[in-house]
């Protein structure tokens, strides 16, 4: 919804689960928010150019992804030449054998073997960690 509310062009909100996308439509409506495009399915679902989004925003979503590297490629095509890829995740732990995480330098790695500069690391939380990527290429 910030986003949205922050540009003039159209925010797509994808998601595999269509609960989510509903919650999202509802909130829209409410805010009178009309560039939210709701998309469901994987990144194949958009059908985007490449080289057509300036910002992907990835909020707790990389670590369920196995193997990771072909969704940042899709990710760096669809991107703009010097476009960004923010990405939050939540920091692996050994007590979390049940529930998928994957640590800063993973993703890290990742982003850098995929064609990506990470810019900038912070943790807004505590085991919460946010890179800012550039596509480098």
């Amino acid at each position: 919804m910030p986003a949205a509310k922050r540009i003039q062009g159209n925010v797509y909100a994808l998601d595999i689960d269509d609960a989510m996308l509903e919650i999202i439509k509802e909130k829209a409506l409410e805010e009178r928010l009309t560039n939210i495009v709701p998309v469901q399915g994987s990144m194949e679902a958009l059908s985007l150019p490449d080289g057509s989004i300036d910002i992907i925003i990835a909020s707790l979503v990389l670590h369920e992804i196995q193997p990771l590297s072909p969704l940042l490629q899709q990710m760096k095509n669809v991107l703009k030449i010097e476009g960004y890829l923010i990405c939050l995740e939540l920091e692996a732990n050994g007590s979390s054998e049940k529930v998928p995480r994957i640590t800063l330098e993973e993703v890290e790695l990742e982003m850098k073997e995929a064609g990506f500069q990470v810019m900038e690391k912070f943790s807004p939380a505590e085991s919460l960690y946010l890179l800012v990527a550039q596509k480098t290429d």
